[in-house]
């Protein structure tokens, strides 16, 4: 059986998207793992991995959009632009009263794998604010609603710059920015250009306790969004275009491409069983080719074609990639269609 292709990860909070890997090691007996796409410690959900020569294949899965929901903490801003970072600022409009005893709501200890100590605390505006009209959440004043939300939600919507985070991956002159910020350094990272296809708000907004002890708005959204983006910037931003600060936390990614987190399995359950052929996870077409096709592929000559081919990108300028495969189907590498030929790009036979 060959070691080669992709596994679907559901990371946890609190985990590295390095560490995620470490399965993927010992189940498939190789060191030769990668991934598309790093997860913040914070955050969770879908990784796709892949092992042996698929790891060529990456840089194709990274380029897809992804599908995230987070939370969104109006009123405090911190270093790291997570909920539970070190509070950098404070905006007095929009604290509201002491936290209370009684709180109740999610459980975020669950969700990222923390002690009950450690959550954060959401209470339903409706049982600890009697007397709150619709969606409006009693964070001091001026209120926040979710119209007032939703109504600097479009200026997001499709090309924008980005900055992102202080402590992120993104690296400076050879070093990551968040080694350089552990370091005390002054950083300024410049804008990157990111693309956001759809922005929405996920159900009513709620007041949650911060990590500063006082009562903040936090609001769910959904967003689909390019390579690229930082949610964690999105959020600070969000707030910014509200005239206040914020953060964010609970950071989950649903998809990458077209493939979901359902499909996707936790690390200490994954078993050989879960490594799929490439062409289950990348939606380039198939082409079959005879025996002497597949020599000449395989030495790295391109063949003729004069088959049309289903389903090819559509993207002007593209490079119009199909999965070659022997005459039984299975896949051996990844090819480029010409019009009348195909020439092969790299070969992923056995290991």
């Amino acid at each position: 059986m060959s070691s080669s292709g992709f596994v679907l990860l559901d990371k946890i909070a609190g985990e590295t998207s390095f560490k995620a890997l470490f399965p993927l090691k010992r189940v498939f007996c190789t060191k030769r793992v990668g991934h598309a796409g790093t997860l913040d410690l914070r955050a969770s959900g879908l990784i796709i991995a892949a092992t042996g020569r698929a790891t060529r294949l990456l840089p194709y899965i990274e380029a897809k959009d992804k599908c995230y929901t987070f939370r969104l903490h109006l009123g405090y801003e911190t270093d790291t632009l997570e909920w539970d970072g070190e509070v950098v600022k404070v905006d007095d409009k929009c604290v509201g009263r002491e936290s209370q005893p009684c709180l109740h709501g999610y459980d975020r200890a669950q969700h990222l794998g923390l002690e009950q100590s450690e959550s954060p605390k959401t209470r339903d505006e409706s049982s600890c604010h009697p007397g709150a009209e619709g969606d409006r959440i009693q964070c001091g004043v001026p209120s926040v609603t979710r119209a007032d939300l939703e109504a600097v939600l479009p200026q997001f919507i499709g090309d924008i710059d980005q900055v992102p985070p202080n402590y992120s991956a993104v690296k400076i002159d050879g070093h990551r920015a968040s080694d350089l910020a552990n370091r005390g350094r002054e950083i300024e990272l410049k804008p990157r250009r990111i693309h956001i296809e759809s922005l929405k708000v996920v159900g009513e907004g709620k007041v949650t306790e911060g990590c500063t002890g006082k009562s903040f708005a936090t609001f769910d959204l959904e967003c689909n969004c390019s390579k690229g983006t930082y949610i964690r910037s999105l959020g600070r931003d969000l707030a910014r275009a509200l005239g206040t600060c914020g953060c964010v936390s609970m950071i989950r990614r649903h998809r990458i491409g077209n493939v979901t987190v359902d499909r996707a399995v936790r690390g200490d359950a994954l078993t050989p069983e879960h490594l799929l052929p490439v062409d289950q996870v990348l939606d380039f077409p198939v082409v079959r080719l005879n025996d002497d096709q597949v020599k000449a592929i395989r030495l790295g000559n391109w063949v003729p074609w004069r088959t049309p081919v289903e389903n090819l990108s559509t993207t002007p300028g593209s490079e119009k990639f199909v999965f070659t495969a022997d005459k039984d189907g299975a896949v051996i590498g990844l090819g480029v269609y010409d019009p009348g030929r195909i020439c092969p790009k790299f070969f992923l036979g056995d290991d």
